[in-house]
């Protein structure tokens, strides 16, 4: 039934359909991975190909499976989970992380996703957020439990809105001017690995997630116009 096995081989796993998720499951609960791997395992285009109860394990299992989306419990044995996270994504920079916890603070979520998770569901939500957010992720765009969005805009300093970097104002009118990650780092001289940091920052910052929602404030910020300037 488990998946965790470390007899499924990357070749195998290579074959199957372009169109699935793959994705490994970390939680120390079997219980909870159970419950969560059935809610999952019943979506369509999604596919479990792994299951770990550790950090460990978790890093094991990307690196061997090399999934689209890592669901990754926040609190596990075996090492921090938040420090983790940017170590995987530098092994496997193509390989989302999508956080599962009971940590209703605000701090942790900032702590995650400035490490470089794009999604953030509280587990008392999992049933209703969670394939959302794993969908979201495979397609490189950002998930926050709304709720806990809310504590976090409400707490967030005074100040302008947005916040940014110039090199972030540099990513955010180049990505809403239609360039993919590789093309806005040809043209910044930057690594997609950063161009993807970057990215995840202004999401986090805006507070928005879609490429839509992106162009959308780069246009009432001034940083475009509404017809393309061809940069």
């Amino acid at each position: 039934m488990m998946a965790s096995d470390e007899s499924t081989s990357v070749e195998a796993a290579q074959e199957t359909d372009a169109g699935t998720i793959r994705l490994v499951l970390a939680d120390d609960h079997a219980v909870v991975r159970s419950g969560l791997r059935m809610l999952l395992d019943s979506e369509p285009g999604i596919e479990v190909v792994a299951e770990a109860s550790d950090v460990d394990s978790a890093k094991r299992y990307v690196r061997g499976h090399h999934p689209r989306v890592l669901v990754l419990d926040l609190n596990m044995p075996g090492g921090s989970s938040l420090e983790a996270i940017p170590m995987i994504r530098e092994e496997s920079p193509d390989t989302q992380i999508v956080v599962l916890t009971m940590q209703q603070e605000p701090a942790f979520a900032r702590q995650a996703l400035g490490a470089g998770a794009l999604g953030y569901v509280l587990k008392e939500a999992a049933d209703d957020e969670l394939v959302e957010a794993v969908r979201r992720a495979a397609v490189g765009e950002s998930y926050l439990n709304p709720r806990l969005g809310a504590r976090m805009a409400s707490e967030a300093p005074p100040g302008p809105p947005d916040d940014l970097s110039e090199r972030e104002v540099d990513v955010l009118r180049l990505i809403a001017l239609g360039h993919t990650n590789a093309e806005i780092g040809e043209k910044l001289y930057l690594s997609v690995r950063t161009v993807e940091t970057h990215r995840s920052h202004i999401q986090q910052k805006l507070r928005l997630s879609s490429r839509a929602e992106l162009v959308g404030h780069a246009l009432k910020r001034g940083l475009i116009s509404s017809a393309t300037d061809g940069a």
